[in-house]
């Protein structure tokens, strides 16, 4: 990203900032760290909404590193979906920053009978679409 590295660590804290860029993603309400939101995906011909959670379990501003914590259970009751997602900033000078994403995510129910290549498909395609968002429309 071409932003100084102090200014993206602070747009990826703020999950009201960056919640708009992630596709299907949505933030309802606040309770103290943790948020409720929606999450909808399609892997196939399945389509899936999640009602859930969302909170920063681990902020590292000295290694410039955010850890994520999502957990979310179908609104039709058809299964489950957590994530664990982990940022990384490197600041690369001349006010450029490299952000590497690395995802773990768990699913059941009708999603989870697509083979590990959809959803990875899926999911690579879903976090293109968020980098490209927070690189034109946040920074």
């Amino acid at each position: 990203m071409n932003s100084p590295v102090e200014e993206v660590w602070n747009a990826m804290l703020d999950l009201e900032r960056v919640t708009p860029c992630l596709p299907g993603a949505a933030l309802t309400e606040q309770t103290g760290d943790e948020y409720k939101g929606t999450m909808s995906i399609k892997l196939g011909p399945v389509s899936a909404k999640y009602n859930g959670t969302v909170k920063y379990t681990e902020t590292d501003e000295a290694n410039r590193k955010a850890v994520i914590q999502a957990d979310g259970k179908d609104a039709r009751a058809q299964g489950t979906a957590s994530a664990t997602i982990t940022s990384t900033l490197h600041d690369e000078g001349g006010g450029s920053t490299r952000v590497v994403v690395e995802t773990e995510m768990k699913l059941t129910g009708k999603v989870a009978q697509f083979g590990r290549g959809v959803q990875k498909d899926v999911a690579t395609k879903i976090m293109n679409n968020f980098a490209e968002c927070l690189e034109t429309r946040v920074f």
